[in-house]
């Protein structure tokens, strides 16, 4: 700390005599190899962590009435120290900003100790010297500049580039003197393509004819065979269900059932049928107020209906409608253009340029809908909200997609706007339903980009228009990168949804811009967009980590290599279903209920609704996908959750991933895993006549690829040591076997060689590489 003050000091005293520092150079820049310090990628995160709690766009904690957030401010005389000025262009040695930086008096110095914010370390400071000496150039925030496609940049090895990615990813790989992984072994990138295209493993005649395939064209093949599987739509559904909080139920005190499943259908369709990304948003928003609406894109726009309903007698109706609609302006600003605008529902943001009057005028393209905030009692007819009805007819001859399972007629809860009249929109006072401050009129973020009514009508429909813009800086740049975080883990950009100053800045921005142009190029493409990121030859590359990246990139930031990635919750499910035989790959339909612990939501719900009381569902819907397990928003399904699947209670992009022993717990002892492990035992011991034999087609069928010698030995071993306990203990056995509600079909002959090899299969369920994306 010491030393810390006394080059601090030396500083001070070169700038008192008009020398500079300039010399210094910051190798983290933007522009790397260029002296030039760039505002949004190195100056403005200092500002943020160190100045802005005090001399931010925060009015109430403004101190000394400086601000450092905008440049006429930080630029003009000071209010309170005469003839100073924070920033002086050109001249750091005059700046009071360094002055103070630099100080070590802690009367004068900046940040002031109470702050608790420490003192600026020496990079720190070179940088804002550097950038003061060089004219203190301020930039609009990076994310709210309309992305530009960069010339490819220059590498040395120019014979790894499969695709344009890979030049910008061998452009920082050796920048930071790293060099990238060899490609990974053909079996593991079927495995891998299959999980991310379809969520489900490749099956083994899929792996045998991969193999067989020598052509340079293998991979490009099966990439396109996985992508036209209906399964494809499934896997991409699963994200966005998180982003529009689809659920089963209402999601408050009683939290009866809800009919939005046909929503759902038409999301997997969406992603199969590849309706792209403008239109997907477009039909999202505003499909009722389209000129050629139809019953299919009003169905769409059961995404902004999808948020929680009371159904509690007694409410106030106008509460819980603006509850509503904050929840529609959050899954928009967040979900789509990956900002976080909610702090303005009570005043100005306190750190991205959105002032509390641009939050209500957003808020007012949703207030005029028709809603009365309450969608009716239990027992009920929902009829506060505009209701779509699907009947026979439409599922047979035009909504084809829609997997309907009994004659009833279907009610999904759309939107719909007032007719013959305005509802007058006011500012929200501390956000309180009841405190009308002023009336605006709708309108989007002006800090964007700019809301010109004589291209948009200020209605939802112009706010699609507005937001599918190919001048609009957010929208292709946010989806982009929440694609590129379901295929490497992280996004570009970490903060998946936030890409405002306090978000992270892109590890890669301008491989960011030019994927995010390029998809623009193509019409919005999304199956598009995926295969390129698949093609690349960094997303093909091991996932074996040596001992460089751990010492020079141990988080992976800049892809060396492929990062190891636990499979999502639904893809778990998926995986121990379908490499057992278990797996119904029927395409949509109502939610299931598999089996869930006895007594989890009577303890924790009400007793009134129809959902008060758990009922498992039986036969083929117990081993459905993931992605239809039944989800009651005040008690989501436990095993989901354990996984970290989203709780679907609001708008989500991106998952955590957590490790906690519950996990393991679960891949040993939870029914479907055991019932999986049993079935997929029984056919063994009936199909294969050799123990090495059936061990190994477990281990190719949910690994992918053949076991080595050691893997056998230890697999062999353990099989032999279960298989004697049974043979002397048969009430074992038969107590091992005695899970699930399938069908046994084991001779009864066999009981102790089936529950040894049902240990067999458990095990290899709970190897890394089973849960595992490699």
């Amino acid at each position: 700390m010491r030393l810390r003050f006394a080059i601090a000091i030396i500083i001070g005293a070169l700038f008192a005599v008009g020398l500079s520092i300039s010399g210094c150079k910051n190798t983290s820049s933007k522009n790397s190899g260029s002296d030039l310090i760039s505002y949004n990628y190195e100056v403005r995160p200092i500002l943020s962590d160190k100045c802005f709690a005090c001399h931010g766009p925060d009015k109430n904690k403004q101190e000394a009435g400086l601000r450092l957030d905008i440049e006429k401010f930080a630029k003009a005389p000071l209010k309170e120290t005469k003839g100073a000025f924070a920033i002086v262009p050109g001249k750091p040695g005059e700046s009071e900003l360094i002055k103070r930086i630099t100080s070590t008096d802690p009367a004068y110095q900046m940040p002031t100790p109470e702050s608790h914010l420490g003192v600026l370390n020496e990079d720190e400071i070179n940088i804002l010297t550097q950038w003061i000496e060089q004219g203190a150039k301020y930039e609009k925030h990076w994310a709210f500049i309309s992305p530009e496609k960069a010339a490819l940049p220059e590498i040395d090895d120019e014979a790894w580039p499969r695709n344009e990615i890979d030049f910008f990813i061998a452009n920082k790989l050796e920048q930071k003197g790293l060099a990238h992984s060899e490609e990974a072994d053909k079996a593991v990138l079927l495995k891998r393509i299959s999980l991310d295209i379809t969520g489900l493993l490749p099956d083994l005649a899929l792996q045998q004819s991969y193999m067989d395939d020598k052509s340079d064209k293998a991979y490009e093949k099966a990439i396109d065979k996985l992508m036209a599987m209906p399964q494809f739509g499934e896997k991409m559904a699963i994200h966005w269900l998180d982003v529009s909080r689809y659920a089963d139920s209402y999601g408050y005190q009683d939290d009866d059932r809800r009919t939005q499943w046909p929503y759902r259908d038409w999301v997997i369709h969406a992603f199969n049928k590849n309706i792209h990304y403008d239109d997907f948003l477009t039909w999202q928003l505003a499909g009722d107020m389209l000129p050629d609406s139809s019953k299919e894109k009003i169905l769409a726009t059961a995404f902004l209906r999808n948020h929680k309903y009371t159904e509690e007698g007694g409410v106030i109706p106008e509460e819980y409608r603006v509850e509503y609609n904050l929840d529609k302006v959050k899954t928009y600003t967040k979900g789509i253009l990956g900002l976080t605008v909610e702090c303005a529902q009570c005043h100005d943001h306190k750190y991205d340029p959105i002032s509390q009057k641009d939050y209500y005028k957003m808020f007012a393209f949703f207030n005029n809908s028709q809603e009365k905030g309450l969608e009716g009692l239990v027992g009920s007819e929902p009829a506060k909200t505009p209701i779509l009805y699907l009947s026979d007819d439409d599922t047979r001859n035009v909504l084809q997609f829609i997997n309907r399972k009994d004659s009833g007629v279907l009610q999904v809860s759309v939107m719909g706007e007032l007719k013959d009249t305005t509802r007058t929109t006011y500012i929200l006072e501390r956000g309180v339903y009841d405190q009308h401050g002023e009336a605006v009129t709708a309108g989007a973020l002006p800090a964007v980009m700019d809301y010109d009514t004589t291209l948009y009508p200020k209605n939802r429909l112009g706010l699609a228009q507005w937001t599918v813009s190919k001048k609009n800086p957010l929208t292709a740049r946010v989806f982009v990168n929440q694609m590129w975080e379901q295929f490497f883990g992280k996004g570009i950009v970490k903060s998946v949804g936030d890409f405002g100053m306090q978000g992270n800045l892109p590890t890669h921005p301008q491989l960011l811009d030019w994927l995010a142009v390029d998809f623009m190029e193509h019409d919005w493409d999304i199956k598009y967009l995926i295969k390129k990121i698949l093609m690349s030859a960094t997303y093909r590359q091991s996932s074996n980590v040596k001992k460089e990246h751990l010492e020079k990139d141990p988080e992976n930031l800049f892809y060396a290599r492929f990062s190891r990635l636990r499979m999502p919750a639904e893809t778990i499910r998926d995986m121990v279903l379908g490499s057992s035989g278990l797996l119904v790959k029927e395409i949509g339909g109502p939610s299931v209920k598999p089996y869930q612990p006895a007594g989890l939501w009577e303890a924790a719900t009400s007793g009134r609704g129809t959902l008060a009381t758990y009922r498992q569902d039986k036969g083929a819907d117990l081993y459905r996908r993931g992605i239809y397990t039944f989800i009651k928003l005040t008690v989501p399904p436990p095993t989901m959750i354990v996984f970290d699947a989203s709780n679907r209670d609001q708008c989500e992009v991106q998952r955590l991933t957590t490790s906690t022993p519950l996990q393991a717990l679960i891949m040993m002892n939870d029914p479907t895993v055991l019932e999986a492990s049993r079935v997929f035992a029984e056919r063994l011991i009936k199909k294969e006549k050799k123990t090495e034999g059936a061990i190994s087609t477990a281990f190719e069928t949910i690994i992918c690829r053949k076991p080595d010698d050691q893997q056998i030995k230890v697999l062999e071993s353990y099989y032999k040591d279960q298989l004697a306990r049974f043979e002397k203990d048969s009430a074992a056995a038969e107590t091992v076997l005695d899970v699930g509600e399938f069908k046994h079909s084991s001779d009864p002959k066999n009981m102790a060689a089936t529950a040894a090899m049902m240990r067999v299969v458990n095990m290899i369920y709970n190897m890394e590489e089973a849960i595992v994306k490699i």
